[in-house]
């Protein structure tokens, strides 16, 4: 009990932590409301002012801009591709060349034994290739019908083939014999001899029954031979028609004009020889029938024995890869003497363009020398009929540019000058830096004045162009092509469109960075709402607190013109 009494008496401290802090709160709360009202008076106050422009007529231009170094139309640096001693340099520096015209002349005497060695290969290739073809031709002419033919006229002695036979080149086929023409070698003296030549009619006389027979000269020995009694000869050869009886054992003399033999001699037969296989390569053909037999007679061209069909085709095919090898060569042999005669031609060098020549570093009596690949510079040449540049065009704006479009071009070297140019070429070979990727664009002038190669440009790319038409700034269209048209009879914001306005859709044209060709829906004075975005554009106007808050939605234009357009 007597604890319950003193827990009664105890007295309860006041809680000043908890309202202190609900003090502050409540003068937070005050501050953060009189802030809020006075931003809200401020917004307010910025209201009386909105931004207007007028429609206006004027001509609008969609443009390009970039600089670049001025170069000349066509440089070219001329270089060697031999070496040697320049024995002739016929022009300066500054000088005026035109193409074609020589410039240097190296000693080309180190080629002259290379070029003299392919000529002679090609004589040898053509004589080998005209030699395969006519042995291709001779041998298709002889195995033609799969058959081997005589190469004499005769009576066949002897037959050394039989069927089944395997013949290859140099086999001997058979002996031929004839004695339809006897031949005399008979001496005469060594001057005598030396006057009679091949061809010339002879009177053979037969020793013993003193018959005279007429023949010809066929062969006359150079080689001098001592008789008895010293005597020096040489020995003639005469082809006789055998009439019949005559035989090897006989002798006889002979003349021939006025000159006599020195002694008399005996007869050969004209033909008394082997018939050996005559064909390319070192394969065989196999006998398939045997045509003649011993004692035939026989002229050339009389089928000896035929071959099968598959002998032929690889014998042909030998003469074939003959021909095809030979004609290889033939080519390679052309080849290398046009090659060597390029190569004469280097000696020689000429100007590929008609310029002036802006550097020459080798005159005659120098000697040029190559290194691996590395290549002296002999001189340079400038074509400065036209002078070009180079504009680089972000890939969001390259689709607008097109061969033929004007351009206008300004030179830091000549302030207040402007020059023409033109657009010549839109290259695809582009380059990637920072996250963009550009397109180089050729820029040719028209025109060059005082300008210089090195000299830095800016040039300006007429995209578009359109005179005297209906325009407005950029930022007073919005989404959709819609434009706030001034409509004082309007007191309240209507669905996002301040009061003070009208929404008006419009059809527009060309369009820059900073206005928008009007083509349709708008008339020329009409004031249209402007964003804060143009606010200091001379175009643009302030207007008193009818035309509602500003900041009008939409966020912005609807439209404007490609990166990097003026």
């Amino acid at each position: 009990m007597e604890k319950k009494s003193r827990k009664k008496k105890r007295k309860v401290a006041p809680k000043k932590p908890v309202i202190a802090i609900i003090i502050l709160a409540a003068a937070a709360v005050l501050i953060m409301g009189l802030m809020f009202f006075r931003r809200t008076k401020e917004t307010v106050g910025e209201a009386e002012v909105q931004k207007t422009a007028a429609v206006t007529r004027q001509s609008i231009t969609s443009e390009l801009s970039s600089s670049g170094t001025l170069q000349a139309k066509d440089t070219y640096t001329i270089t060697s591709l031999v070496e040697g001693e320049v024995i002739s340099a016929n022009f300066e520096e500054g000088d005026q060349v035109v193409e074609g015209q020589v410039l240097y002349e190296i000693d080309p005497s180190s080629i002259d034994s290379e070029l003299t060695s392919a000529t002679n290969s090609l004589t040898r290739a053509e004589k080998s290739y005209s030699n395969a073809q006519k042995d291709y031709s001779e041998a298709a002419s002889e195995w033609s019908g799969n058959t081997y033919k005589a190469t004499e006229t005769g009576y066949i002695k002897n037959l050394y083939i039989e069927k089944g036979d395997k013949v290859s080149n140099g086999s001997q086929v058979a002996d031929i014999y004839s004695d339809a023409f006897m031949e005399l070698r008979v001496p005469f003296l060594r001057e005598e001899a030396a006057a009679i030549t091949v061809g010339s009619n002879a009177i053979v006389t037969l020793t013993g029954t003193g018959e005279q027979l007429p023949g010809m000269v066929s062969i006359v020995s150079s080689m001098d031979e001592t008789l008895t009694g010293g005597r020096l000869v040489r020995y003639v050869t005469i082809t006789v028609s055998n009439p019949g009886g005559m035989t090897t054992s006989m002798a006889a003399t002979a003349e021939v004009g006025e000159f006599v033999c020195s002694a008399e001699g005996t007869f050969t037969v004209s033909v008394d020889k082997s018939m050996n296989a005559n064909f390319m390569g070192n394969g065989s053909v196999e006998v398939a029938n045997v045509l003649v037999n011993e004692g035939d007679y026989v002229t050339e061209g009389t089928p000896i024995f035929s071959i099968t069909a598959d002998s032929a085709e690889d014998l042909l095919g030998s003469y074939e890869d003959a021909v095809e090898q030979a004609e290889e060569n033939l080519e390679n042999a052309q080849n290398k003497l046009e090659s060597t005669q390029d190569s004469l031609e280097n000696y020689t060098i000429t100007a590929p363009i008609s310029g002036e020549v802006i550097q020459k570093s080798v005159k005659a009596g120098d000697n040029v020398s190559r290194s691996g690949s590395s290549e002296t510079t002999l001189a340079v040449i400038y074509d400065l009929s036209a002078l070009t540049f180079e504009m680089s065009i972000d890939e969001l704006d390259i689709q607008n540019v097109k061969v033929g479009q004007r351009v206008e071009v300004t030179a830091d070297a000549y302030e207040g000058q402007t020059f023409t140019g033109t657009v010549t070429n839109v290259s695809l070979q582009s380059s990637y830096s920072n996250g963009v990727t550009n397109y180089p664009v050729t820029v040719t002038l028209d025109e060059t004045g005082d300008l210089l190669p090195g000299m830095n440009v800016d040039g300006t790319i007429i995209i578009d162009e359109a005179e005297d038409v209906l325009t407005i700034p950029v930022d007073s269209l919005m989404r959709g092509n819609r434009v706030y048209v001034k409509d004082s009879s309007v007191t309240e914001s209507v669905d996002g469109v301040p009061a003070g306005f009208r929404a008006v859709e419009v059809t527009t044209g060309l369009t820059n960075d900073e206005f928008v060709e009007i083509v349709d829906g708008l008339s020329e004075g009409d004031e249209v709402y402007v964003s804060e975005s143009t606010a200091s554009s001379a175009a643009v106007r302030p207007v008193g607190p009818a035309g509602g808050p500003t900041g009008g939605p939409g966020g912005g234009p609807g439209g404007g013109g490609p990166g990097g357009r003026r």
